[in-house]
């Protein structure tokens, strides 16, 4: 099976990314640099090819590249941001994908839709509502994936920006998320609870692997009582902008 990831570097006025649920703190630019560099290495270093979304130097948010994409098979539904300023980052990820040959479908105005708002695991697929996605945002995704047979839900959200600020799935399905952060756990049917926010975010590298903020020790701990394999990543500088390890890619299987 083919690994890649597409990511997207970070561009000058990444200090000036939003923050709606966070305190604005100062952003180190060159160590957040560094740190993508490393989170860029680490996807490598557990065989998964990356390919680079042309730059966006003018929009501070567009390293978090998740947010412009949701990918089912072969079909790439490209987002509209709930943000005005982070709607021009969905052009160069069109654009990649088109030429890596996936179909496109498009969430059209007035819906809204952040990719980061997308949690997927076989066959169903999570959307947060109340932050930047809306209700039309989310029909219009059902319908996109509806012929590939993906059951949407709609998930609400009022604590955090996006839904997988919240919550995440493990390789066997199980979601796991900070509970004061999660409005009702309930939506799912296996929900481990996580004793550090970051370790509420895992980007699922094979069917024993994931990765994660190195932020959170606990759950570290947690995860490998489990018998997973931990790979972790300091993000400390996109954590403050409310990003995390999920945010900076859009991992691509097939």
């Amino acid at each position: 099976m083919n690994r890649r990831a597409l990511v997207r570097r970070p561009g000058p006025r990444l200090a000036d990314g939003l923050v709606t649920h966070l305190e604005r703190v100062p952003v180190d630019v060159d160590l957040a640099q560094r740190q993508w560099a490393a989170y860029v290495a680490a996807l490598q270093a557990e065989g998964w090819e990356t390919v680079e979304v042309p730059p966006a130097p003018d929009c501070p948010d567009a390293v978090f590249v998740e947010d412009t994409v949701v990918v089912y098979g072969d079909l790439a539904v490209i987002s509209r941001p709930g943000a005005d300023e982070r709607k021009p980052e969905t052009a160069g990820t069109e654009q990649t994908l088109r030429e890596l040959g996936y179909r496109i479908a498009r969430i059209e105005a007035p819906g809204t839709l952040d990719g980061g708002d997308v949690l997927k695991h076989d066959g169903t697929v999570w959307v947060g509502l109340g932050g930047r996605t809306d209700r039309a945002g989310l029909d219009q995704l059902r319908a996109h994936l509806a012929p590939l047979g993906a059951e949407v839900v709609g998930v609400p959200l009022t604590k955090v920006l996006h839904l997988k600020s919240a919550v995440t799935a493990l390789p066997d399905g199980v979601v796991v998320g900070f509970e004061p952060l999660v409005d009702d756990p309930t939506v799912w049917s296996r929900f481990l609870a996580v004793p550090e926010e970051p370790g509420s975010h895992v980007v699922l590298l094979d069917e024993r692997t994931v990765l994660m903020s190195t932020s959170a020790p606990r759950t570290r701990e947690l995860f490998e009582g489990r018998g997973l394999r931990v790979v972790a990543v300091d993000l400390t500088e996109f954590e403050k902008l409310e990003g995390c390890v999920t945010c900076l890619s859009v991992r691509l299987r097939g």
